[in-house]
């Protein structure tokens, strides 16, 4: 083999190039990107890039010159426009042409926007996805400012932390009953709700947007109980897609992003996927693991299994959310679940929220626990299943049910 292109310049992508190198490949390895900087990391974008606590270069996952270094031909602020399957070849915006030999796609996903017809192209209505975003939306986080927070799920209230911490007025609409509704039990949900009530959010939940208002910028809105706010800018929390349109355009077979087998490879022989484009079977369902963690790990997949290794994927699914002075960490997966049992930590605030599906332990959150989430995460890899009552009792000793 001596063509490999991966498409998509972000975490996956860097694992990805990084993984083929080390493990001694020789070919030639194209890395195509469509931001004008090298690859980077995102979570820093809503937490401490937006803080102003890390500067630019920090957020960079290698030096631009590691890339010149191991020969890896990154082209930066360009874009892959064509698949051609049985040629085996790529079409760039620019109307170049490369050949390959093994392709992998890493191209992310995309944030939801809010349609046109109820504001979401009016200016100072921000979406936090990439570094452009980040940067557009800074200036707007300044005291007194009047904002509104579209969306419960952990993207939106990491906004809103932020906001609040730089003396922002922040309004936080939820549609759902409660806020994140769809990732985490109501006992998680109530945690994160008292935070940022803590801090002086108003959260709404059950409450939705009917439009934005302004006439070039947003100056307002309306939401579905009739309130009207001023506002001086909206940032939106709504999810995202997975950037699956070349794939689709190229005939892959797509189930939930991009789906792969147990070797990371999409439906064409040749093609291998990672990351949030991505999906794999994982305890019988077919998800994508939006997570750092899995980027990585299944890049480093893909880069084996291109070298012909043969090394089945086997997520391990863990994230984190830092919000104020809470760091959330996860562990596994929690569809399904039946039960939920809260552990109270040694610390003010801290405590962690186990996941039972019928007897078995299938994730855990952890609020300021680290102690807690590591064995939850050791026990779940090691499908170790201890009784609710352990885990609730506040006698046991959580590192003993490692042995057991």
């Amino acid at each position: 083999m001596q063509n490999v292109i991966v498409i998509g310049a972000g975490q996956a992508g860097s694992s990805l190039v990084a993984k083929l190198r080390s493990e001694g490949f020789e070919g030639n390895i194209t890395l195509i990107g469509g931001e004008a900087v090298p690859p980077y990391q995102r979570p820093p974008l809503s937490k401490a890039y937006l803080l102003g606590e890390m500067a630019e270069e920090r957020l960079y996952l290698r030096p631009e010159s590691y890339y010149a270094d191991q020969n890896i031909d990154l082209r930066l602020d360009t874009r892959a426009v064509a698949i051609d399957r049985v040629n085996r070849q790529v079409t760039l915006n620019d109307e170049s042409v490369l050949s390959y030999d093994a392709l992998a796609l890493t191209t992310g996903a995309h944030p939801r926007s809010l349609p046109a017809s109820i504001g979401g192209m009016l200016n100072k209505v921000f979406c936090v996805r990439d570094l452009k975003d980040a940067d557009a939306m800074a200036p707007a986080f300044r005291e007194g400012a009047r904002a509104l927070i579209i969306g419960g799920g952990y993207i939106g209230l990491e906004a809103a932390a932020v906001a609040a911490k730089r003396g922002v007025q922040v309004t936080l609409v939820e549609m759902a009953d409660r806020i994140l509704q769809r990732v985490a039990a109501p006992e998680t949900s109530a945690y994160f709700r008292a935070l940022h009530q803590s801090h002086g959010v108003d959260i709404r939940e059950g409450v939705g947007l009917k439009e934005l208002t302004g006439t070039d910028d947003v100056t307002g809105a309306e939401l579905s109980d009739g309130t009207k706010l001023d506002l001086d800018f909206a940032v939106v929390g709504v999810g995202i897609n997975p950037a699956v349109t070349l794939a689709e355009a190229a005939g892959l077979t797509i189930g939930n992003g991009i789906a792969c087998d147990a070797y990371s490879r999409t439906s064409d022989p040749h093609i291998w996927a990672a990351g949030d484009c991505a999906s794999s079977l994982f305890a019988g369902n077919r998800v994508r693991v939006e997570s750092v963690g899995n980027a990585i790990d299944q890049a480093e997949n893909a880069a084996l299994n291109i070298m012909g290794r043969d090394v089945p994927y086997e997520p391990k699914p863990w994230f984190w959310s830092d919000q104020y002075d809470c760091k959330l960490q996860i562990a596994g997966l929690n569809i399904g679940y039946t039960d939920v049992v809260v552990r109270m930590g040694d610390a003010p605030g801290s405590q962690s929220h186990w996941y039972f599906k019928g007897a078995q332990l299938i994730a855990v959150d952890a609020m300021n626990d680290p102690r807690n989430y590591m064995v939850g995460k050791r026990l779940i890899e090691g499908g170790k299943s201890p009784a609710p009552s352990a885990i609730a009792d506040p006698a046991t000793d959580m590192k003993a049910l490692l042995r057991a």
